[in-house]
C-alpha cells in the first residue's frame, strides 16, 4: 500500500529542494545573498517549507479520503492511518527539501565551489533518498502494529 505513494513522496521533496536551490543560486549570482545571510534564508525556508508541505500533505490526505469514500480504492481498515502517514511525510519531506536546497549552495560557496555546478542534482538525490527514509519512519510510527 505504501509503495503507491512513493512517486508522490520523492518527487515532492526533490522538486521543492531543487526549486529552493535554484532560487538561492540565482540570488547569490546577483549579489542579493552573501554567506552571512544563511540564517535569514533558513528562517524564510522553514516557513515556506511548512506552508507548502502542509498544503501538499492536506491534498494527499484529502485524496485518500475521497478515493476511500467514493469506492475508487480500498485502503483497508486503516485508511486514516495511511492518510496521516502520507500527509505528515509530505510535510516533513518538503520542509527537508526546502532546507536542504537552500543550505547546500551556502555550503558549496563556503568551500569555494560554484553552487551552480552541483546543487540541484545533489539536492534532488539527497532529498529523494532521505525522503524515503522519512516516509517509512513516519509510516512505522502511524502504522505500528496495524499491518501484518
Amino acid at each position: 500500500m505504501l509503495a503507491l505513494f512513493v512517486p508522490l513522496i520523492i518527487s515532492s521533496g526533490g522538486n521543492s529542494g531543487s526549486q529552493a536551490a535554484s532560487l538561492i543560486i540565482r540570488a547569490m549570482a546577483l549579489g542579493e545573498l552573501k554567506l552571512k545571510d544563511w540564517w535569514y534564508v533558513m528562517k524564510r525556508e522553514v516557513s515556506s517549507g511548512l506552508i507548502l508541505g502542509g498544503i501538499l500533505g492536506s491534498i494527499g490526505f484529502l485524496r485518500i479520503l475521497a478515493w476511500h469514500f467514493l469506492g475508487l480504492y480500498d485502503y483497508g481498515p486503516y485508511w486514516i492511518s495511511i492518510g496521516f502517514t502520507v500527509a505528515v511525510s509530505l510535510l516533513f519531506i518538503v520542509l527537508w527539501g526546502t532546507l536542504s536546497g537552500s543550505f547546500i549552495p551556502f555550503i558549496l560557496r563556503r568551500f569555494g565551489l560554484d553552487p551552480a555546478t552541483a546543487s540541484a542534482p545533489f539536492v534532488a538525490t539527497l532529498v529523494d533518498v532521505s525522503g524515503l527514509i522519512i516516509y517509512f519512519t513516519v509510516a512505522a510510527f502511524f502504522l505500528h502494529g496495524k499491518l501484518l
